[in-house]
C-alpha cells in the first residue's frame, strides 16, 4: 500500500474492510438508481389512465413514452466528459435535481406535447445520473468485489421501477395518474439535498485531478486511520491504455473497438426488451382480457426480478462475465416468448413474467460492471457512459416497436415472439466480445482473497 509516505489508492481500498463510509456511498448511489428506475418507468404505468382521461389513441403515446429515452441517451452521452471536468459529485447532484424537477413539473402538464417536452427534460437528468453513479461506486470498491457491489447498486433500478408499478396500482384509483409523477418528483429533490450534505467526491478523481493531498487524506481517513500522515497519492493501472489514448480515442481504438460495439449492441437489445414490455405490458394484458389492476400488478413483477444481479456480480468476480451475462439474455428470450403463449392464464403470467424479468434485469444490470472491468481508467467513464447512452436508443426502438406491431394488429403471441429476438442477439454479441477479447482468468478473485465486508 505505501512506500514511505506514498499511498496507492486502489491498493488502500483493496487492503481494508468495506467501511461505514463506503456503505454511505453505496447507499446514496443505490438511492439515485432507485429513483432513476421509478421515474423512468412511471410513464408506462400511468399510460392506461392517461389514455382514458385524455381520450387519445394508444399509438399516439409513443412520443411520450420515448421522450425520456431521447433525454436519457443525450444525458448519458454528454455526462461523462462533464464529470471528468467538474467532478462526479457535481454532475450527480445536478442530475438528480434535474430529473426530480422534470418529473414534478410533468404532474402539472395539460397537453400531450407539454408532457412530451417535460419527459425529455426528465430524461436528461436520468441519463446523466446512471453512469456517474456507477463510476463513483466503482471507484470506492475493492477491485475483487467491484462487480458484486456495482451490481447490488444497480438492483435499485428494477426495484424502483417495480415500486412505480405497485404505487401506481394504489395511487391512481384514489388520486389519479398525476400523483405518481408528484411522488417521482418530490423524492429525488429531497435526495438531492441529502447528497449535497453527505455525498463525497470520488477519491480517484481527486488524485487524478491533482487536488489537495490533504483533502484526499481526509477522505481515506474515513475508510481507515491507517492512512496516517501520507503526503502523496498514486493511481496504479493494470490494464493496457491503448497506446496512450484516453476517453473516446481509447474506447474506439483497435484494441477495444470490437468489444465496445458488442457492449453497445447488448445494452441496446436489452433495453429494446425492457422498454417494450415495461411500457406496453399493462395495455397488452388488458387487451388480452386481464383486469386493469391485475394487468398493472403483473407488469410490475417484470422489473422486480432484477435483484438476481447480486448473484451475477458474485459470479462475475470469480468466473467469465461475458458468458454469465450471455446465458441471462438467452434465458430472457425464452421466457419472453413463453409470455406470449400464456395470455389466458393469469397465474401462469405471474410466474413467467417474474422469471423473464429476473433474467432480463439481472443481465442488463450486470453490463455496467462488465464495461467498467473491460476499460482501463483512461477510458472507463467514457466507455460506461457511451454504452449506456447508445444503448438508450434501444429503449426508444422498443417503445416504437410495440406501437408499430399493435397498429398493424399483430396477435398477442406474435408481439412477444418479436420482442424475444433481441435477447438472442444480445447474448450472441457478448459471446463475440469474449471471442475477440477473452477474459484473463487471473483477473478474477478467488473467494478467500476478497477483503471482508463489515
Amino acid at each position: 500500500m505505501r512506500d514511505d509516505n506514498t499511498v496507492d489508492i486502489q491498493a488502500f481500498l483493496d487492503e481494508h474492510r468495506f467501511s461505514p463510509f463506503q456503505w454511505l456511498v453505496f447507499g446514496l448511489c443505490f438511492a439515485i438508481v432507485l429513483t432513476d428506475g421509478f421515474d423512468t418507468a412511471a410513464i408506462g404505468f400511468i399510460a392506461p389512465a392517461l389514455v382514458k382521461e385524455w381520450g387519445i389513441a394508444r399509438p399516439a403515446l409513443a412520443p411520450v413514452l420515448s421522450a425520456a429515452l431521447f433525454g436519457l441517451a443525450a444525458g448519458a452521452l454528454t455526462s461523462g466528459p462533464i464529470a471528468d471536468r467538474a467532478g462526479r459529485k457535481a454532475v450527480l447532484v445536478a442530475s438528480v435535481f434535474l430529473y426530480g424537477a422534470g418529473c414534478l413539473a410533468s404532474a402539472f402538464s395539460s397537453t400531450l406535447a407539454e408532457l412530451t417536452v417535460l419527459r425529455f427534460v426528465t430524461g436528461l437528468g436520468l441519463g446523466a445520473a446512471m453512469p456517474n453513479a456507477a463510476t463513483l461506486m466503482s471507484e470506492y470498491c475493492p477491485a475483487r468485489l467491484r462487480a458484486t457491489l456495482t451490481n447490488a447498486m444497480f438492483c435499485g433500478f428494477p426495484l424502483g421501477a417495480a415500486c412505480g408499478g405497485f404505487l401506481a396500482a394504489w395511487l391512481i384509483p384514489q388520486f389519479g395518474w398525476r400523483s405518481v409523477l408528484l411522488v417521482g418528483g418530490v423524492v429525488p429533490v429531497l435526495l438531492g439535498l441529502a447528497m449535497l450534505a453527505t455525498l463525497p467526491e470520488s477519491v480517484r478523481y481527486l488524485v487524478a485531478q491533482r487536488r489537495d493531498p490533504g483533502r484526499v487524506r481526509a477522505v481515506l481517513a474515513r475508510i481507515s486511520a491507517e492512512v496516517g500522515g501520507a503526503s502523496a497519492f498514486t493511481l496504479s493501472e493494470v490494464r493496457a491504455t491503448g497506446g496512450g489514448r484516453t476517453g473516446a480515442g481509447l474506447v474506439l481504438s483497435p484494441g477495444y473497438v470490437v468489444g465496445s460495439v458488442m457492449l453497445w449492441i447488448a445494452y441496446f437489445m436489452g433495453l429494446v426488451i425492457f422498454y417494450a414490455l415495461i411500457n406496453w405490458m399493462p395495455i397488452l394484458f388488458k387487451d388480452a382480457g386481464v383486469e386493469t389492476r391485475s394487468a398493472t400488478l403483473i407488469a410490475a413483477l417484470f422489473p422486480l426480478g432484477g435483484c438476481g444481479a447480486i448473484l451475477f456480480g458474485w459470479l462475475m468476480d470469480r468466473f467469465n462475465g461475458n458468458r454469465i451475462i450471455a446465458v441471462g439474455y438467452f434465458a430472457t428470450a425464452a421466457f419472453v416468448y413463453v409470455i406470449g403463449q400464456t395470455a389466458g392464464n393469469v397465474g401462469g403470467l405471474v410466474v413467467i413474467v417474474f422469471l423473464a424479468g429476473t433474467f432480463m434485469n439481472t443481465a442488463q444490470s450486470s453490463l455496467p460492471a462488465l464495461a467498467a472491468a473491460f476499460y482501463p481508467t483512461q477510458g472507463r467513464a467514457t466507455g460506461v457512459s457511451w454504452m449506456l447512452g447508445f444503448g438508450r436508443f434501444g429503449g426508444i426502438a422498443g417503445s416504437f416497436l410495440v406501437a408499430w406491431l399493435t397498429a398493424r394488429n399483430f396477435p398477442f403471441a406474435d408481439i412477444f415472439t418479436v420482442v424475444a429476438l433481441p435477447g438472442v442477439i444480445a447474448g450472441a454479441a457478448l459471446l463475440v466480445k469474449e471471442w475477440v477479447h477473452p477474459e484473463d482468468a487471473a483477473t478474477h478473485a478467488r473467494p478467500g482473497e476478497a477483503a471482508p465486508l463489515h
